[in-house]
């Protein structure tokens, strides 16, 4: 079991901001040692640290115009939220009640948030009062705002003093220094983390940057270092990459963000992340922050918490850790593979104009094939898939998330941190043999309080996931097919890898 939380000093970090930009926070003595040795980047200064940059309505309007589009801020209320730990903070019921840098708390509002979300209300303030945090929570529960408000804020308040040097390496190439790094496990989570920073450091001098996997879009990411990059967003596998070419050192990161790190393990990254996080110069657990966010909590990403976190951290579960949310309605019908295109038919035709569905398949020419067959079905569909280049995947994206294109076709690259507040309907056509990659896929609807809709083909091929299948239907107050519930009864349990509990379950 992961270790007990403890104590820690709550006021390492000030969480409280300037009464003007011009007040600015003293470095902690713990970093002290880090501001040796590097050149400030160009154009960091007192000057732009205390002064708020103009406005600028046409990025207001890019960054800003579809926040909380549909969030149901009522039904968040009713997500039960466990915090564990000694001296866990104060949880806060309004925005208002944060004691943060004022051009943050402008952001908020230019967000339009009304209220926290449930996770908000406790991860903010933890992560606010400099402790390490482990949250099991669901995606679609606000976890992006809950770890970048405070960082963002942490680095505002400290002035540029704080903040990442650049060092000229013998080869002449400029090496860049993070003080704040998140990593993520898909290119398309990256992107969304980044686009969520740029809200949030709006008008700021904090820079955010990003690195993903793709030969196409490298020396554009590599170039774009230099416009700043005192906040990083990356995959594993470019990081390291990164790294290793000299681009980036990690000798100044106080911050350390593993978002889905279930997903992470799941897809084989643990040791790209253990040599980024103890092998690549990165200060230890005590001289800096660690949060992690996971939607389970197996042994795997509680051995990584053991390691990561300082022995105090705070655990915070949102809701049943490995659950799937209430505000989904689950539907699982039994269909045999050559009735399945069929199948599929009907329910599209049943759904209302422009609403979004997104269709699960295993394999990348599964995709294209019944993507294929739905156009000539004239339906508006698209794809995306692992062989996809990267910029097809964002047009096709932004295609179903404007809905142009209301229909999605998907493999598992697609499961997992997609940002669709809408999609209404998800159709596993193939269901994965690991129910939690069932719980990741239905989490694409159900998201910020609303209600949606899953349905699950189900035949002979599936009855591994039976009893799990059955019990998490159940667990969610839906209704059980008889056939399922036999099934449910006549298989055992799966054995997980690791002798972790289901579902990643809290021992």
């Amino acid at each position: 079991m992961p270790p007990s939380p403890g104590s820690m000093q709550t006021n390492e970090w000030s969480c409280h901001p300037p009464r003007s930009p011009a007040e600015v926070n003293p470095v902690p003595e713990r970093w002290r040692s880090m501001r040796d040795a590097y050149i400030p980047e160009r154009g960091v200064s007192m000057s732009n640290w205390t002064t708020q940059s103009a406005r600028d309505t046409r990025l207001e309007d890019e960054l800003f115009g579809a926040c909380s589009t549909g969030i149901n801020f009522d039904k968040y209320e009713e997500i039960p939220v466990e915090a564990t730990g000694q001296n866990v903070p104060s949880c806060i019921n309004k925005f208002s009640e944060l004691q943060m840098h004022k051009w943050i708390m402008e952001n908020i509002d230019l967000c339009h948030y009304e209220k926290p979300t449930p996770v908000q209300k406790f991860a903010i303030p933890t992560a606010l009062a400099g402790r390490d945090l482990m949250a099991c929570a669901q995606t679609g529960s606000g976890k992006t705002a809950a770890f970048l408000l405070p960082i963002i804020n942490h680095i505002l308040c400290g002035g540029p003093e704080m903040l990442r040097r650049v060092q000229t390496i013998p080869n002449g190439r400029r090496r860049h220094f993070p003080a704040a790094l998140i990593l993520a496990p898909t290119r398309e989570l990256t992107l969304q983390i980044f686009n969520e920073s740029r809200k949030f450091a709006y008008r700021t001098p904090i820079q955010s940057a990003i690195l993903y996997g793709g030969r196409e879009n490298y020396r554009d990411q590599i170039h774009k270092l230099r416009l700043g990059c005192q906040l990083l967003v990356a995959t594993p596998g470019r990081l390291n990459d990164v790294i290793e070419q000299g681009y980036i050192g990690l000798e100044t990161c106080r911050f350390l963000v593993l978002d889905e790190a279930d997903r992470m393990l799941d897809m084989g990254f643990e040791p790209q992340i253990r040599q980024i996080v103890e092998m690549s110069g990165m200060p230890s657990r005590s001289h800096r922050q660690t949060m992690m966010f996971s939607a389970t909590f197996p042994r795997e990403i509680q051995l990584l918490a053991q390691d990561f976190l300082v022995p105090e951290y705070v655990f915070l579960a949102v809701g049943r850790v490995g659950s799937t949310s209430e505000n989904i309605t689950q539907r699982v019908a039994w269909v045999e593979e050559q009735d399945k295109r069929a199948c599929l038919l009907d329910l599209l035709n049943a759904e209302p104009p422009g609403a979004l569905t997104l269709v699960f398949v295993e394999t990348k020419r599964g995709a294209a094939e019944l993507a294929n067959f739905l156009t000539r079905e004239n339906y508006n569909v698209v794809a995306i898939h692992g062989d996809l280049k990267q910029c097809d995947r964002e047009r096709h994206l932004e295609s179903f998330r404007s809905g142009q294109t209301p229909v999605l076709v998907a493999t598992a690259v697609a499961a997992r941190g997609l940002d669709i507040p809408n999609v209404k309907h998800v159709i596993n056509y193939n269901l994965p043999s690991d129910i939690d990659e069932y719980v990741h896929r239905i989490g694409r609807t159900g998201r910020v309080g609303n209600t949606g809709l899953a349905t699950s083909f189900f035949n002979d091929k599936n009855r591994n996931i039976a009893r799990e299948l059955a019990e998490l239907v159940l667990e969610a107050n839906q209704e059980l097919p008889d056939w399922l519930e036999r099934l449910a009864r006549e298989h055992p349990r799966q054995v997980h890898h690791g002798g972790s509990k289901p579902r990643g379950q809290r021992k």
